[in-house]
């Protein structure tokens, strides 16, 4: 009980300790659409992804620092995750796909997630300073930013999966055969049929290649939408609280919905990974063909 009083006057320290920096009259400040520039060309969501990328690193450090064929405690929490994971995309993709692709999957999974999950973390996003421009508009600047409340992150992201979903497609396929899988009439046909089933076919393949154009657009703003959104909205709860309250309180009306947003974390996390995984398997899959 005494643990659990402590963690929550600690987060409700934490969660208002961005309204003293923020503001004299410790109003509560929207978090900016765009990440704010710090310092040369870094922006506060760029410290994020640093941190992010240091303990995704020392989690793998501790956990092979001492590998052993009866693993240790650590050791086997982390192979359970990551096998996992890998099992997931190897019922999905198959075997061969997700043994050649799962560098980049169990990279963008992880990445997502630990992102997602320090941006909740107390005084990310609300702890900050005032801002005043030439013009007279008054703004706020977070000293931390969630790397996936910034579309810049997202969309490097779905668009780094995009270049790389061509390369698998074209080597896994063959130009031809990936060519032949996007606008090539699917069936077979003779005759008079196949030449009124050519330019039905290619006009579908047309509205496949848009389709294949909009998906990185589609994963982009899915996944800053709903991150971006979830701490807009922990944020709005929080300024619920009267003012003369919320150094005490603020974080009262946000917390049912905190933990709502650490699942919402790890779904954001595996939705865009499986819908991915989803796209290159598409593209990939042959039917009944065994591939060698």
């Amino acid at each position: 009980m005494i643990r659990r009083h402590l963690t929550l006057t600690l987060f409700a320290w934490l969660s208002c300790l961005g309204s003293a920096f923020a503001s004299e009259e410790g109003g509560h400040h929207a978090l900016p659409l765009d990440a704010q520039q710090l310092f040369g060309p870094f922006t506060n969501s760029t410290i994020m992804v640093w941190l992010a990328v240091g303990l995704i690193v020392l989690f793998c450090q501790a956990a092979t620092r001492k590998m052993a064929l009866i693993p240790s405690g650590f050791q086997n929490f982390a192979e359970w995750v990551f096998e996992s994971l890998y099992d997931v995309l190897g019922g999905l993709m198959g075997e061969h796909l997700t043994k050649r692709v799962f560098w980049f999957f169990g990279s963008i999974f992880f990445f997502i997630l630990v992102n997602n999950y320090m941006g909740l973390i107390p005084g990310v996003g609300t702890m900050g300073w005032n801002t005043l421009d030439s013009h007279g508009t008054h703004g706020f600047t977070p000293f931390l930013r969630g790397a996936n409340a910034d579309i810049n992150m997202t969309a490097a992201m779905a668009f780094s999966f995009a270049l790389l979903w061509f390369y698998w497609a074209i080597t896994e396929n063959g130009l031809k055969t990936f060519l032949a899988h996007i606008f090539a009439p699917k069936g077979h046909f003779h005759g008079i049929m196949l030449a009124m089933m050519v330019p039905i076919f290619l006009f579908v393949g047309v509205l496949e290649m848009i389709s294949i154009a909009i998906r990185p657009v589609a994963l982009t703003f899915r996944l800053f939408g709903n991150i971006y959104g979830g701490e807009q909205t922990l944020e709005a709860l929080m300024a619920l609280i009267p003012k003369a309250l919320q150094p005490f309180l603020s974080w009262l009306p946000a917390l049912p919905f905190y933990f709502m947003e650490l699942l919402v974390g790890f779904v954001q996390a595996l939705v865009f990974t499986l819908l991915c995984a989803i796209f290159l398997k598409l593209i990939c899959d042959h039917g009944e063909e065994e591939h060698h």
